[in-house]
């Protein structure tokens, strides 16, 4: 009788499932990967953003002290200051850099196009930390050779590196360049998406090259657009690798962005506040992100 019910419950599991165990074994590997190494540590994080633990001994729970902590520290704010300086000087241009260049290189009469559309691509694909070192060979006070140029035009020499007033901006041009080419890509799938015949429509209605950027290309990749900014302004508010290899978030933190910050209390195993200060870190980057789509006026709807 047992076995019976047994057999009976297997069998209308089964029928729930649509009649196969296959399908979900197939699958199974992808939620148990993701349940131990994304889902469990994040909640794992979550638990120890309310204690003080050094990574050995036992957990002593502190409630929202880390919290408190953070949002009343200087450090904490100009980090997140920083990072907003960096978002603001990189992601509004680069955006609109990206989006002209992709317009210009979508155009069927442009020569070289195939020439041009494989060598922005070469920045992406240089590693960071080869291309931090010409940085910082480029931007030395002493043998740099953009100092050594503007010193033959009679201008004295700059601290690009050494002064909190232009290391920002020289940290901001790194990631410009470096990042470009993954932006222009992004933009130019989306231009080649739209159908020839929209400008075909709007060249008999008179309209021109410019006239077409703005009112038929810019409008039909709002949806691109809102994607690349956000992915911007995750990269931004976790960047980390940038500021470390340049300037170690000198000269006195002037570059310390948020993903820098957070990484010094990893490295002095402070992990309760590191872990409170990558949540508030998420919750930023939310905020930001829903403004931002919906300044963009991006829905579902769409």
């Amino acid at each position: 009788m047992i076995r019976r019910f047994r057999y009976s419950g297997l069998f209308h599991f089964r029928r729930w499932l649509g009649g196969s165990f296959a399908p979900y074994l197939f699958i199974a590997p992808f939620f148990l990967l993701f349940i131990v190494f994304g889902l469990f540590p994040l909640f794992y994080s979550l638990i120890l953003s309310f204690t003080n633990w050094h990574g050995i001994g036992k957990l002593e729970f502190i409630g929202l002290s880390n919290y408190v902590f953070l949002l009343s520290n200087a450090s904490f704010w100009q980090s997140i200051w920083n990072s907003t300086y960096l978002w603001l000087i990189i992601v509004p241009i680069q955006t609109f850099f990206a989006v002209l260049v992709a317009f210009l290189l979508s155009l069927p009469k442009l020569r070289f196009r195939n020439f041009f559309r494989t060598t922005y691509l070469i920045s992406y694909l240089v590693p960071l930390v080869a291309i931090a070192q010409v940085w910082k060979v480029l931007f030395d006070y002493e043998f740099g050779g953009i100092n050594f140029a503007i010193k033959m035009l009679g201008i004295p020499a700059i601290g690009w590196l050494t002064t909190e007033a232009w290391a920002k901006p020289t940290l901001a041009l790194l990631v410009f360049w470096k990042s470009s080419g993954f932006a222009i890509l992004i933009m130019l799938a989306a231009i080649q998406s739209i159908s020839r015949e929209i400008y075909e429509a709007a060249e008999l209605d008179g309209a021109t090259g410019f006239q077409q950027f703005r009112f038929v290309t810019v409008p039909l990749m709002r949806r691109a657009i809102a994607f690349y900014v956000v992915i911007a302004t995750l990269a931004v508010m976790q960047m980390f690798a940038e500021p470390y290899v340049l300037t170690q978030g000198g000269p006195y933190s002037s570059t310390t962005t948020a993903g820098y910050q957070l990484n010094q209390y990893m490295k002095y195993l402070d992990l309760g506040t590191g872990s409170a200060n990558s949540f508030l870190l998420t919750i930023l980057v939310m905020v930001v992100s829903l403004l931002m789509l919906r300044f963009l006026q991006v829905s579902d709807q769409e």
